[in-house]
């Protein structure tokens, strides 16, 4: 047996059929939704880390095997197993992690595969070679791939930096995928738990009344209740200003 079937067959013994259905829904793998087509074998994160622990050693053959998997958790696991291995790394070897994991986003393709490891390895890789990776990334017309820009930030912001945060966070201002909205908020949230308060208030100064609400509550979730309302006002008052700009002078909406 190979060290991918041997793999394969730890994660597909802890399979649960049960747990499996309520994943697929959790993670919208129905028609049109943004995980279409997703397929679970049913196994919890802290049983799959407990795998990734075992098997640090595994090939890279084996892990871009179980990347390239329809199984949401196989391709989880080796998600992580490249970020055991970029910790581990040499300069050259985090190089090589870092081109992967960039050029098979397309496997790369749920929220979860991002967060638990956009800022561990694209993050890292950026914030030691100051690259200009996350711009692209942000303008990128896959869903993903803007997730894993913003989320990279987060890198930065746990070592004080709001820089790129606040630069992807503004190209990424009026995407209309909710999911982007709510990385956008949640890294200014943490802007402002982690480095700044000030940087992230400057941000909503300027930004709040532009901002997809997602956005904007979830960046204020947090705030002091006066603060909340002095932000969701500027932003309503500018929702108010553009319903009142799309009618005539009779008050019926203007065509188009």
């Amino acid at each position: 047996m190979s060290e991918y079937q041997k793999i394969q067959s730890e994660l597909r013994s802890l399979a649960d059929p049960i747990k499996a259905k309520v994943l697929s829904r959790f993670f919208k793998t129905g028609q049109g939704e943004y995980g279409q087509g997703d397929r679970f074998l049913g196994v919890v994160v802290p049983k799959i880390r407990k795998i990734v622990k075992s098997h640090r050693q595994a090939s890279m053959d084996a892990v871009l095997k179980l990347l390239r998997s329809p199984y949401h958790e196989e391709r989880l696991t080796a998600l992580l197993m490249l970020v055991e291995k970029y910790r581990r790394g040499e300069p050259t070897e985090r190089r090589a992690i870092y081109d992967l994991y960039l050029g098979n986003t397309p496997h790369i393709n749920n929220w979860d595969l991002v967060d638990l490891t956009a800022q561990h390895i694209v993050g890292n890789q950026i914030y030691e070679n100051h690259s200009s990776a996350l711009a692209q990334l942000a303008a990128s017309e896959s869903l993903w791939e803007r997730r894993i820009a913003m989320l990279s930030t987060y890198y930065h912001i746990r070592r004080g930096e709001s820089r790129e945060a606040l630069q992807v966070a503004r190209l990424l201002l009026h995407d209309r995928q909710d999911l982007i909205h709510k990385a956008v908020g949640w890294m200014l949230r943490e802007v402002g738990k982690r480095c700044s308060i000030e940087a992230e208030c400057g941000f909503l100064d300027e930004h709040a009344a532009a901002m997809p609400r997602t956005m904007l509550r979830y960046a204020i979730e947090g705030f002091p209740e006066s603060l909340k309302r002095r932000y969701m006002g500027q932003r309503r008052r500018q929702a108010n200003r553009k319903k009142s700009d799309n009618r005539d002078s009779s008050g019926r909406r203007k065509h188009p």
